[in-house]
């Protein structure tokens, strides 16, 4: 079932206060950003809003998702965290995405877009998710890439090699970003690296407070 199947109409907590000048009503702006992150293509979107009277482009609602700036909430104190990396291709370039789940939720805690995966980018993410998330006494779920395993040491948190098990979180999680990033790998083409984060991060946003 697609994922905007799953919408009831409701608010999901989308701060507009980016809005100055935007005659566009702001619950039909969140229903826009909603939708395009949910599952629904930036022309079908713009059709949605045909339908309330209001004629905007593409890229307008694609602006609209990433000036939102949208991320996974902060306070979160697992026991847990599936934690990895995977390559994303987009606009014919090879990034890694880093992204830390909570098992248990099924819920981002942390995702970044990297040009590279090596100790140094590892260790920004854990630093960054530290800072987010009380996250001392988790144990961190990893595979057998040296590098995670070096930063996690270097940051001296607690983790264990696991293939499967409760480390599947991220990779299902993975699997799903990869084919929402290959669906709309249009609106990355000839993009910043941060405009393609910022998508990611609000999919995540978006993901956390539709499960």
């Amino acid at each position: 079932m697609p994922e905007f199947d799953r919408l009831d109409g409701s608010s999901i907590g989308i701060d507009l206060d980016f809005v100055e000048r935007e005659q566009t009503p702001r619950e039909l702006m969140e229903l826009s950003i909603q939708l395009q992150l949910c599952g629904l293509s930036l022309s079908d979107t713009v059709s949605v809003l045909e339908c309330f009277g209001v004629e905007r482009a593409r890229s307008t609602v694609h602006n609209w998702v990433q000036k939102a700036d949208l991320q996974p909430a902060d306070g979160a104190q697992p026991d847990h965290i599936a934690f990895d990396e995977t390559v994303i291709h987009l606009d014919n370039q090879r990034d890694w995405l880093y992204a830390a789940v909570d098992p248990e939720t099924n819920k981002f805690l942390h995702v970044r877009l990297f040009l590279t995966r090596n100790e140094g980018v590892t260790s920004i993410f854990l630093s960054e998710l530290t800072e987010k998330h009380d996250v001392d006494d988790a144990v961190f779920l990893v595979d057998s890439g040296p590098w995670l395993k070096a930063a996690l040491n270097r940051h001296s948190l607690r983790f264990r090699h696991e293939t499967h098990g409760n480390r599947n979180a991220v990779e299902r999680l993975f699997q799903e970003v990869k084919r929402r990033a290959y669906q709309f790998g249009n609106c990355f083409r000839n993009a910043e690296p941060n405009t393609a984060e910022t998508w990611l991060q609000s999919y995540a946003y978006v993901w956390n407070q539709l499960i």
